[in-house]
């Protein structure tokens, strides 16, 4: 590994070096006017300095760098990859070149109107203009990453989270092949996933049949594929990280290959203004001392959000205690700094929600399959049905927050009956069950009655609800809420559940129960940004030299979550278009003047 990566202080990719000081005392580095800049001495100067390395942050390098622009990359903790290492990895890409190649049919009209439709106007954030500025770099994206080495994938069968929606369809996301981690060498050592990532090749679309690998022909057979993949890695001498691990090495993997240096334990610390308000520069912490860099082009902040910040979770989401999936490094202090230097903000109190169980030790495991399989149902402590337990965790998770406002909802009960514990995967209780039960965090008991004295609701209400869910899992029709109705809810089903393959009764015991509390998979709302990712004050105005992507930034999914991988697509694609903003080409802006003649009228046939 050269040194540059996280240890040299002084080198940068010409070999010249930048300490600030020489023999005969501190030195001046003149900038491209011939000045020291805004404050004086600087001790690195670069075209662009990339804070943060998620998905958002490290593509942002990667194009960066592919405009033969010279890129440091920084990193507040001393592990890289952000919440993009421990996610699933997915990117929800409408209209991207795979889908073409396999002849699906999708575009930028359909897509938009889809998006329209389900999000709702949030403000900036979720413009018209920011759609298409995200919509319409889809392709080049998914091109460049391809060009460099990512081995994207389709998620065929993953179906948008409101397919019966107008513009809604199935096959739009995408993800990366399962990735070596020898080929990072050292490096991967200081990667999170090496930390807290999952070692085996799993894919996101594994994991819908995998779920019911015990119970239906296509989840055996999706088992056993992944199996003999797992088996054949080891075989070869590989060490196969999937889903988000795969994603940010993948990208990492470039980075390394461009010899973009990246420092760690290297946090963002201030910025440097001109008179103006141009960001000129930034001043990083690193090995207890402010180094000043000096950046040419701008400053791309990729750092993630706030889901660790205590404070801000109880003040902006009214939340005595996080139940994140989100790592420990996100905790704002990137959105505060720029916050009080005047940029405006957005959706703070919105978040990638989603119901969430808590484990022996107090970790955290998201909640996905096990909660739309058939033979379970989800009652607030009052023993009564508020939701459709199939719905996306991004609503779930808004309706288990309105309706903790009137009947204690924090937590919900995910309750089960002996066919589903017997058939389907639960993989944060698969090891351990008996832990589980020892602490008190799965009850079990041989009677719905028993089980409602356990969870402590009313015996009554939740013997009733229970009665009522059969009825519905007999008719194959949920007259309260609907589960069932979707291909996106079918997706976590089972097949060989007649007439609805999420609706099954609870008749045989024993009946299980653990807590569902209202979870994330990170923050929604942070700095506002236009099309080209620059970073906006609250006048609209933007302040030069300084972008942001990912959850550092407002989404521009506003508060609702479109399909899987919704997070992490805008993510990169936004850290795309800084780059190439910084580098003097607004990929954004002119895609949105090249839109098709339909959108340009204002509405979509």
């Amino acid at each position: 590994m050269t040194q540059e990566y996280g240890e040299n202080l002084g080198s940068n990719s010409t070999g010249t070096n930048f300490t600030g000081s020489n023999s005969t005392g501190s030195t001046q580095y003149e900038d491209s006017a011939g000045t020291a800049g805004a404050g004086g001495e600087w001790d690195r100067i670069v075209d662009v300095l990339v804070v943060g390395t998620g998905a958002a942050a490290l593509t942002s390098a990667i194009t960066a760098a592919e405009e033969d622009l010279d890129v440091l990359v920084v990193e507040s903790t001393d592990v890289w990859g952000g919440t993009t290492s421990v996610s699933g990895g997915g990117l929800w890409m409408p209209n991207n070149p795979l889908m073409a190649k396999a002849g699906v049919p999708d575009s930028t009209e359909k897509a938009l109107t889809y998006m329209e439709t389900v999000i709702a106007d949030v403000g900036p954030v979720s413009s018209r203009e920011r759609k298409l500025a995200f919509l319409n770099n889809v392709p080049e994206v998914v091109t460049l990453l391809g060009s460099l080495g990512v081995k994207w994938m389709r998620s065929k069968d993953y179906p948008d989270y409101y397919p019966d929606k107008p513009g809604g369809m199935i096959g739009r996301s995408l993800e990366v092949k399962a990735f070596d981690a020898k080929q990072l060498g050292t490096w991967f050592k200081s990667s999170r996933a090496a930390k807290s990532g999952i070692p085996v090749p799993l894919a996101t679309d594994d994991v819908w049949e995998l779920s019911r690998a015990w119970s239906t022909p296509s989840g055996f057979i999706r088992g056993a594929r992944f199996v003999f993949r797992t088996l054949g890695g080891l075989v070869r001498g590989k060490r196969l990280y999937g889903l988000g691990g795969a994603l940010a090495s993948s990208l990492m993997h470039i980075v390394r290959q461009q010899q973009t240096p990246v420092w760690l334990s290297s946090p963002l610390t201030d910025l440097i203004q001109d008179d103006d308000g141009t960001v000129v520069g930034a001043v990083v912490t690193r090995r207890g001392r402010q180094v000043r860099i000096r950046t040419r082009r701008g400053v791309v902040l990729g750092a993630g959000g706030f889901a660790r910040n205590a404070e801000w979770r109880k003040k902006y989401h009214g939340l005595e205690q996080e139940y994140s999936s989100a790592p420990e490094g996100d905790t704002g202090d990137v959105i505060d700094l720029v916050a009080r230097r005047g940029a405006a903000l957005a959706l703070m109190d919105d978040a990638w929600w989603g119901p969430s169980t808590v484990a022996p030790g107090g970790g955290v495991a998201f909640s996905l399959a096990e909660r739309s399989m058939p033979h379970s149902l989800v009652v607030d402590s009052s023993g009564v049905r508020y939701l459709n337990e199939s719905e996306s965790y991004v609503d779930f998770g808004h309706h288990m927050l309105e309706r903790d406002k009137t009947v204690p909802a924090n937590p919900s009960w995910l309750v089960m009956e002996a066919r589903h514990t017997r058939r389907y995967l639960f993989s944060a209780i698969m090891v351990g069950r008996k832990k589980w039960a020892a602490e008190g965090l799965l009850l079990k008991d041989d009677t719905v009655a028993g089980l409602a004295r356990k969870m402590g609701v009313p015996e009554e209400n939740l013997t009733l609800t229970v009665k009522r869910f059969n009825g519905f899992a007999r008719s194959g029709v949920d007259e309260d809420f609907g589960r069932g109705n979707t291909a996106y809810d079918n997706y976590y089903g089972d097949p060989g559940v007649k007439p609805n393959p999420n609706l099954g009764a609870l008749e045989k015991g024993p009946f299980t129960a653990v807590r569902l509390y209202p979870g994330d998979l990170g923050t929604k709302g942070g700095l506002v940004t236009d099309p080209d990712a620059r970073v906006l004050r609250e006048d609209g105005s933007v302040i030069d030299g300084l972008y942001a992507a990912g959850n550092t930034t407002a989404s521009v999914m506003g508060r609702t979550y479109p399909g899987a991988g919704a997070t992490i697509a805008p993510a990169v694609v936004f850290g795309f278009l800084a780059s190439r903003h910084a580098a003097g080409r607004s990929t954004a802006r002119q895609a949105a003047a090249l839109q098709p003649a339909a959108l340009q009228e204002g509405g979509v046939e």
